[in-house]
């Protein structure tokens, strides 16, 4: 089994991934160590630069007695040096797991249909699967029972976002994207989180203001990504309007938790008063992404 996109598995495969990960996380702040992939490897590829994710992948991997190999040195993208299904067989004869951070979604895809050994999507420009995991297990954390409880994505319908959506609805949680004209969610996605999930609270909006007036938490992420530098002007005139910041934060509940997946471009799309605040879990986030990964590796190898 890969884990590609999250509406690849089920609400069970996705709380079962959870549950192994927060049990996990308790058992290493008590001091133990669940040496799970003792003797064995993650490969990791690199085509766009990372901290927590580099980070959080090695760590996973070693404090589970693995060892990660990352292969950033290749000249180029995966895929230019040499056929990608060349790549995904030959990989899948020396390590146990695979994790991929790239731009096209395709090349995750195409790797994951070769390999023999499960592959994890650490980042395509589609989707960001074990982000919006780590995401959840954050919420679980501070909110508990994630049923009903309202997440509002405060930005365009990116990677991030479209995960975060996908999560939401496989968790029966109601998620709302306030986004500039323009930039909400692809058709394709919404008709197929409608067909996935059924019964999924799905809203899109261009009021900001309003869609935190009953939020549980607000979350944000940078306006422009990684290859889309040339549009960065026109993003930061559209999406002025849509900081999160102190009057933003006035309009929702108290106590509503404030969200960031990191890297934050301070005084853009978030304050650093709202990312200092006390309802910010923007820190808890980027260690959840460290604990899932482990819960994942465990959940896909079944050790």
């Amino acid at each position: 089994m890969h884990f590609i996109n999250v509406l690849d598995h089920t609400a069970e495969q996705l709380a079962a991934v959870l549950d192994r990960a927060a049990q996990l996380k308790a058992r290493r702040n008590a001091g133990i160590q669940d040496r799970l992939l003792s003797g064995r490897t993650l490969g990791m590829f690199f085509d766009k630069p990372s901290v927590r994710t580099r980070v959080s992948l090695e760590v996973a991997a070693a404090s589970m007695g693995g060892y990660a190999i990352n292969q950033e040195a290749f000249s180029g993208r995966l895929g230019e040096r040499e056929p990608i299904k060349d790549v995904a067989r030959v990989m899948s004869r020396y390590t146990d797991l695979i994790a991929i951070r790239t731009f096209e979604h395709a090349a995750v895809e195409e790797f994951s249909r070769y390999a023999a050994v499960p592959v994890v999507n650490a980042l395509s420009d589609y989707a960001h699967p074990t982000q919006a995991l780590g995401d959840m297990l954050t919420l679980r954390e501070h909110l508990g029972d994630l049923a009903g409880r309202k997440l509002v994505f405060v930005g365009d319908g990116n990677n991030v976002s479209r995960s975060l959506a996908a999560a939401a609805g496989r968790l029966d949680m109601r998620f709302t994207l306030a986004h500039p004209p323009g930039y909400g969610f692809d058709e394709a996605f919404r008709d197929r989180l409608a067909r996935e999930c059924p019964g999924a609270e799905l809203v899109q909006t261009e009021d900001p203001a309003g869609a935190v007036a009953d939020a549980d938490a607000v979350y944000t992420d940078v306006w422009t990504s990684m290859g889309q530098e040339t549009e960065a002007a026109a993003r930061r005139e559209a999406f002025g309007a849509f900081q999160v910041n102190r009057d933003l934060l006035a309009r929702a509940p108290a106590g509503c938790l404030v969200m960031h997946c990191l890297p934050a471009h301070r005084g853009e799309e978030i304050t650093d008063e709202a990312i200092e605040s006390p309802q910010s879990v923007v820190f808890d986030q980027a260690e959840n992404r460290m604990h899932v990964y482990r819960g994942l590796f465990a959940c896909l190898l079944g050790v």
